[in-house]
């Protein structure tokens, strides 16, 4: 059975005794300049005691002596397996080659950075000139460029206008033709209208169909000639 943990030891108690106290008896009133020696005797004091060391988190501190139970346990190392050893020696080997490797890559790259910038600084003035003349030569070809762009937008804005107009041409000439075509179909209309027969003429061509009788009971040949014909009853 596991012994209980020894708690923190409690502070100990500081008793001060006011000049003129009785102790376990009744107590004469004191004034307050006699109260203000007996204060800094007690400060003095608790400011010399030093507070006991709290544990952490329940663990033991460093003076507690050890467990029963491991009172008698010695430490031994554990047992090391030779080719177990032998293989991670191997990677450690080359897991330091590696790393020796990329630090003298990365090393290479941070001075050939620096000799870069190096002579970046010594070569500022020729870059700053090149640099220069390529915005210049820039500016020119963007502004030829804008030219040929409006140019070429000014010309399919002239085709979308003679495009536009062309349509309109056709359309009113469409218009045109469709307008005379109906104008002649409606004096087709009112010349055809003249033998219509109405409530009007009506006797009048009935007598005429009377007088004048058609047989339309006949046969022609291939040429439309009438080659058999019988006569009206």
């Amino acid at each position: 059975m596991p012994l209980p943990r020894p708690g923190p030891e409690p502070a100990p108690r500081i008793r001060c005794r006011v000049r003129g106290q009785v102790h376990g008896g009744a107590q004469p009133e004191v004034g307050g300049a006699a109260m203000l020696p007996a204060l800094s005797r007690c400060r003095a004091l608790l400011g010399r005691c030093r507070p006991l060391p709290v544990p952490a988190r329940g663990r033991k501190s460093r003076h507690d002596p050890p467990a029963k139970s491991k009172a008698g346990r010695l430490k031994v190392p554990p047992p090391v397996d030779p080719a177990e050893l032998l293989v991670v020696s191997e990677r450690y080997r080359q897991y330091r080659l590696v790393l020796q490797a990329l630090r003298v890559e990365f090393k290479q790259e941070v001075l050939r950075k620096q000799h870069e910038e190096r002579l970046d600084r010594e070569s500022g003035e020729e870059v700053m000139e090149e640099h220069r003349k390529l915005m210049a030569w820039n500016n020119a070809e963007n502004e030829r460029l804008r030219k040929k762009r409006e140019e070429r937008l000014r010309r399919e804005e002239e085709e979308l206008q003679d495009r536009k107009l062309q349509g309109a041409l056709n359309h009113a000439r469409l218009m045109e033709n469709f307008l005379k075509q109906k104008e002649r179909e409606v004096l087709q209309l009112q010349e055809e209208a003249r033998n219509f027969i109405t409530p009007e003429n009506l006797d009048e061509r009935i007598e005429e169909c009377l007088d004048n009788p058609r047989n339309y009971n006949f046969a022609i040949d291939k040429e439309g000639r009438i080659v058999k014909q019988s006569m009206l009853s």
